[in-house]
This record gives C-alpha cells, structure tokens and sequence, in this order.
C-alpha cells in the first residue's frame, strides 16, 4: 500500500463513487481527468485499450485530496501536489514495478513527479507538452465582428471536420492522432466524441472551425480551435471561440476552460480579449527507458 493514504482500485464506478465530489470541485483545473475517466466509464476497457486502467486517490480525515489514473497512451495523469507528495507517490510506484509512459500534471506536480522517477527508475523525463489552461470569465466578443455566423456541424460536415481535425494535428504534431486518421479510425481519436462549429461567411462557406467536450461536472472544454493558414488573421477563431462558449454558458455550464499553446501569442491573446482568464500552467514528460544491450 502507498504511504500517506493512497487508495489504488481498477474498479472506475467505485472510483468515482469515492472521488467524484473532489474531481467536481475543481472543474477547470481537473477538466482532462473529469473527461478521460468519464469517457472509460461511459465506453470501457476498450476505450483506453487492454491494460487496466489503475486509479489511485489521496485520502486523510475522511476525504480526498488528490487523484492520478492511467491515461490511454500510458501516461500518468495526476492533479496537483506538493513536491513532497509528488516524490513520494514517484518512488513507491516505482517500487511496484509500474512503467507509465511518462506523467502529465500542472507544471511544479509534473516536474517533480518526474524527478523523483528518474532518480528511482533511471528513466529520463523529456518534456513533449505545455500548455496553458485558461476559464472563462466574462465572455466578451471581439469587435469588429466578421461578417458571417456560426452554425453546427452536422454529419454531412464530417469529411471536412475530419480533414481539418488531421491538419490541426499537423501543426501540433500530434502524431498519433494523425496516424489515427489515416487509417481510418475517427472513433479512436480524440476527436470523434466532439461537438464542431463552423464559422461561415456570409454566403456559407467554413471558414475557421471549434470543437467542444460534452458537459462534465459543469465543465465544457473548448477543443480544438482550427482556422486555415491563408484564412487567419481576420476575426473567424475568435469569432467562433465566442460561438462555441456562449452554447456552453447557454447550456448551463459553469466553467468553460481551454489550452493554449505557451508558444503562440497570437492565440493567447485572443482567449484572453474575448474574457478567458489564465488559471495554470501544465507540463507533460515522456519517460526514455534504456534498452538493455544484447549479449
């Protein structure tokens, strides 16, 4: 057993029996597990492939204080701890022999997480992900406002929400959700249990598109945000970012939250003059093993 009153369970509705109030109280910090776990409770083990799924919470005084699960690529989901618990929880899953792939938390749990790791296991952390999470606060729309308006996609759109999900990918380099496309398996993608909005000029023509996650807990997650290279710069992902959360506000949702790449100013700019507030900062590490040599 984990020291400090980790609870580990493979059992996803006693889980959330358990931890469910703690994940609902933060929704926008916990937004990604409050989907993820959602997703393999609604679907199961075949949602996050044949390896079970261990979940683990922090409990003291009847309570619990923090929570980390298996995601479906193998890595380490954890919500946020002290570095002193982050260390703590690295080395004795180390000692049960546990290999995730790598850990994805906000910035200091992760960094520490994967410290301590390396230490214990020899695995090197890399950093493959940060991002910035954003709540909305006051939905204000951009003004000038393009011409044009917004309107849900429907299964006649699919080809198109598909082949600008792939060229999303591309510019993010999220290459297993390309691979994904290619062969043909939109159910296995990230993508494929979204909501989509188009943008469209005046004379109906997609111009820039937003997904959404169904509502969790009070919690709609704007995602992904995509407008065509030669079609920026004139107000459509702003414009439709505004379309997206307003439906999500309208539909009673509490927190609306995004990620935003760190590395583009443009589109941070843009989340925070339509009313998003910066919430935290969030870091994922792959874990290189070393092969033994042969012989």
């Amino acid at each position: 057993m984990l020291p400090d009153d980790w609870q580990l369970t493979e059992d996803v509705d006693d889980f959330l029996a358990r931890a469910g109030d703690f994940l609902r109280s933060r929704p926008a910090l916990h937004n990604t597990p409050l989907t993820d776990i959602e997703k393999l409770r609604t679907h199961g083990a075949d949602a996050h492939g044949a390896e079970a799924t261990v979940f683990g919470r922090l409990e003291s005084g009847g309570e619990v204080h923090a929570i980390f699960y298996r995601t479906p690529r193998g890595y380490l989901s954890v919500t946020p701890l002290s570095a002193k618990q982050a260390g703590t929880l690295a080395a004795h899953l180390a000692g049960l022999g546990r290999s995730p792939s790598g850990v994805i938390a906000d910035h200091d749990t992760a960094t520490a997480f994967a410290e301590t790791w390396q230490r214990h296991t020899g695995a090197a952390p890399v950093p493959f992900w940060r991002t910035h999470l954003y709540r909305l606060g006051t939905l204000t729309p951009p003004q000038p406002r393009p011409e044009g308006r917004g309107r849900v996609a429907g299964e006649k759109d699919h080809e198109q929400v598909v082949r600008w999900c792939r060229e999303f990918c591309v510019g993010s380099g999220e290459n297993v959700s390309i691979d994904a496309i290619d062969a043909g398996s939109w159910a296995d993608t990230r993508f494929a249990d979204k909501h989509f909005t188009f943008w469209e000029t005046p004379d109906g023509i997609p111009v820039s598109m937003a997904g959404s996650t169904s509502m969790v807990g009070g919690m709609v997650r704007v995602d992904p945000v995509y407008t065509p290279a030669h079609l920026r710069g004139r107000g459509y992902a702003g414009a439709v970012t505004v379309e997206v959360s307003r439906a999500a506000l309208t539909a009673g949702a509490t927190d609306v939250v995004l990620f935003a790449d760190p590395t583009n100013p443009t589109s941070n700019a843009l989340y925070q003059r339509i009313g998003y507030v910066h919430v935290a900062d969030f870091t994922g590490y792959k874990f290189s093993y070393a092969v033994p040599e042969a012989g």
